[in-house]
């Protein structure tokens, strides 16, 4: 069910040089209040190191860059800019410059990494002048960042959504990090159109104020596996479609996803909410007629239509299979306990 394509290395993403000293003694110096400092270079620091300064990667420039952080720290603490920032880059014609292949690892974040295409969610205004025409997930996919790889990083939540994958985004491989700290919102956040992304190997001991720990809003092909969920009692892996948000249509709907191998470990289950839901808003969003009147997607239908998904060999110490709801229709769920 994944496309093999999106996560083949591209030949095309020449590798980065290593940063200037003098970039990399500037991020040090810089605080909290400086604006978010491009780089198109191989950023390698220390354990010691702790860099205060938003970073930005935009564009085909960004393309093949390493973030290697030795074990230091990106602390977004105190300022709204994200902490670190993948972003596309509209050109003056209306086409999207997007940065491929990027890797991240051994980094500590506290704040959050957003991946950034036509818009940082689905209401932007050029993902939602997409969305009224046939075509739109292949134009949101095109236009956004792929193949990040994000590795052996602790996510230290402040209170934002650590790590949000925007409409689009493809190829991001999520592996052997964790989540702490607490979040107002999710964990991970995958947005409309995007799809073959993998989340394998990660621990999710974070707290949510009450939402689930991964969405995928619309998000088709994605493999999520061998992950640890902490006591997840907001919820663990939800699968819908925020139909019509923002006037946005959704076109794809959360199919093809495989949920399997993952634990999700409670302490007391009683009250808890679904471990993994398949379509869990059917259309009970309020904003569900927002978008306008078209015979496709969320426009033409307000359910999820979270179908052809897998969710198997799952265990639940401490709850029980009926944390995992089948709400729609073709899913195989097998196999948990």
């Amino acid at each position: 069910m994944l496309a093999a394509a999106l996560f083949a290395p591209s030949a095309s993403a020449a590798a980065a040089k290593a940063c200037m000293p003098k970039t990399v003694a500037a991020l040090k110096a810089a605080d909290g209040a400086a604006k978010p400092v491009e780089i198109s270079c191989n950023l390698l620091l220390d354990a010691a190191d702790v860099i205060r300064a938003p970073i930005q990667l935009s564009g085909a420039a960004a393309s093949g860059t390493i973030v290697d952080c030795g074990g230091g720290i990106l602390d977004g603490t105190g300022y709204k800019a994200h902490t670190l920032a993948i972003s596309s880059i509209r050109r003056p014609d209306g086409s999207w410059d997007a940065p491929h292949d990027i890797t991240i690892r051994n980094c500590t974040i506290k704040g959050d990494l957003r991946i950034i295409g036509m818009a940082e969610n689905g209401q932007g205004p050029w993902l939602k002048q997409s969305s009224v025409s046939e075509g739109h997930t292949a134009r949101a996919q095109a236009a956004a960042p792929g193949r990040i790889t994000i590795s052996n990083v602790t996510f230290i939540a402040n209170g934002r959504i650590p790590l949000y994958a925007g409409p689009g985004t493809t190829g991001l491989d999520l592996s052997k990090s964790q989540f702490n700290g607490s979040t107002s919102s999710v964990a991970v956040y995958f947005d409309a159109e995007s799809a073959g992304n993998l989340v394998e190997n990660n621990v999710f001991d974070i707290r949510t104020r009450s939402r689930e720990q991964i969405a995928l809003d619309g998000a088709a092909n994605n493999r999520i596996a061998g992950n640890t969920f902490t006591d997840p009692v907001n919820g663990g892996i939800f699968l819908y479609r925020n139909c019509g948000e923002g006037g946005t249509i959704r076109h794809q709907a959360p199919q093809g996803n495989v949920i399997s191998g993952n634990t999700f470990r409670y302490d007391k289950a009683f009250g808890a909410k679904p471990a993994v839901w398949l379509g869990s808003r059917q259309g009970n969003g309020r904003y569900c007629f927002n978008d306008p009147a078209y015979p496709f997607g969320s426009s033409l239908n307000s359910r999820d239509f979270a179908r052809h998904n897998s969710v198997t060999g799952n265990r639940l110490p401490g709850g029980s299979p009926a944390l995992i709801v089948d709400n729609d229709a073709d899913n195989q769920v097998s196999g948990n306990r």
